[in-house]
């Protein structure tokens, strides 16, 4: 089977990885890739935001399966145009209406609403409701969240400490502080608790649920700073036992997947759960209509089944009929990142000691090949990724392989998983 996964980041590295193990890949293409997906199969040079030259390049190499990472292409149609123009083609996304579920955070918002799913209080604003938000925000409990509507790269969601920044940042929200994205801004109680993620496949009727991780996306150690896009993950979560993923089965998972059904908006692909423990009570602060990241790079290690087996049957609606194998060890993925980053940095940094990785692998995020060299392309480089016979052992590799990479400005937290 000819594959192309369309994406070029540390998610996508990680199911390229996974994806390449399969005897049932017979080619695979990532577009457009990086240097770490070029070592397990051929990058092309293809914008994820070009619809018409990926249907063109898919009709071209005769590809049979496509797998969607980022939410961008997903939110803007992706899946949509191809079910029309290659509609013999398998993809693994969901249409426009499905990806609502991440593009605006007030559908999802609603959509909990409507179907009962456990999530913070709420209220939506815009710019003509200005005067209404602030009025609204002066009668919350500190702290409190607001959040931008639309997709702003995971640094959209602002928790003020008093009522007074609140107001400044909900004025600067409307006003374009995120761009389109926070023309409408979502206010919410703040949830008091521990966060973890769960993902599932669906194929829009069942569902099968894929290794549980936690991510960290605060920039300084302590979760203190700048929100990123994640700088480690870890997996599994010792706190999530079977009696909390049952209240999340019965109460989250099935709510959504009949809650789409219901809706018919058409969903054949990864959901992310962005939860949160509050007093051993599972709430939703948001969904992804893809893969997490960095999550992905310590979920795909654990998972023994065969990746492409499940694509195909989320894509031919047979989900029900496939079991999930889980890795019992536990992985842990520690993200280098560049200088200065989740602000300005410099790209074009050489990478050294970028040797094989005998406790685990490298996956590469914002990572491009120059001139013979492995060089910096991005904010968030590399993930290092480890398995350990627990958590303390995981990152310990984790870290120590960490150390051992180099390049100018290179940063990462050494304290990955330090509240379990």
């Amino acid at each position: 089977m000819k594959i192309l996964i369309i994406g070029s980041g540390g998610r996508e590295h990680a199911l390229a990885w996974k994806i390449s193990q399969s005897p049932k890949c017979s080619a695979l293409y990532i577009a457009p890739g990086n240097a770490g997906t070029s070592q397990v199969g051929q990058n092309v040079s293809l914008d994820v935001g070009d619809f018409d030259a990926a249907t063109a390049f898919i009709r071209e190499n005769n590809i049979e399966l496509v797998i969607v990472g980022p939410e961008v292409p997903l939110v803007e149609g992706i899946v949509d145009h191809l079910n029309r123009e290659v509609p013999s083609v398998l993809v693994v996304g969901p249409t426009a209406a499905g990806a609502q579920l991440e593009g605006s955070k007030a559908f999802s918002k609603a959509f909990m609403a409507r179907h009962d799913i456990p999530t913070a209080a709420y209220a939506e604003f815009t710019t003509a409701d200005l005067e209404k938000g602030l009025s609204y925000i002066k009668t919350q409990p500190v702290p409190i969240v607001l959040k931008a509507d639309g997709l702003a790269a995971g640094k959209g969601v602002i928790i003020s400490q008093t009522h007074e920044e609140a107001s400044e940042e909900f004025r600067q929200m409307l006003s374009g502080k995120f761009g389109e994205a926070s023309s409408t801004v979502v206010i919410e109680s703040f949830l008091d608790g521990i966060e973890f993620s769960v993902f599932v496949l669906t194929d829009g009727t069942d569902y099968q649920i894929l290794p549980v991780a936690k991510d960290y996306k605060r920039i300084g150690e302590g979760d203190q700073g700048l929100n990123t896009g994640g700088m480690g993950s870890v997996s599994p979560v010792p706190f999530v036992d079977s009696a909390l993923m049952d209240k999340v089965k019965t109460r989250i998972i099935q709510p959504t997947i009949k809650g789409l059904a219901k809706e018919k908006l058409e969903y054949k692909g990864f959901i992310f759960f962005g939860l949160i423990r509050v007093d051993n009570e599972p709430y939703v602060i948001e969904y992804n209509c893809r893969m997490g990241d960095p999550e992905t790079q310590s979920v795909m290690p654990r998972l023994q089944n065969d990746l492409v087996q499940l694509c195909i049957a989320t894509c031919k609606g047979t989900l029900a009929s496939e079991q999930v194998k889980l890795d019992a060890r536990t992985v842990a993925s520690v993200v280098l990142v560049s200088g200065g980053y989740p602000g300005s940095y410099a790209k074009g940094k050489v990478i050294s000691d970028l040797t094989d990785h005998a406790d685990g692998m490298i996956f590469h995020a914002g990572t491009k090949s120059r001139d013979g060299d492995v060089v910096t392309n991005g904010g968030r480089v590399l993930a290092v990724t480890s398995f350990g016979t627990d958590l303390q052992d995981a990152l310990k590799k984790s870290n120590s392989k960490a150390e051992e990479i180099q390049f100018e400005g290179k940063y990462f937290r050494r304290d990955i998983g330090f509240d379990l």
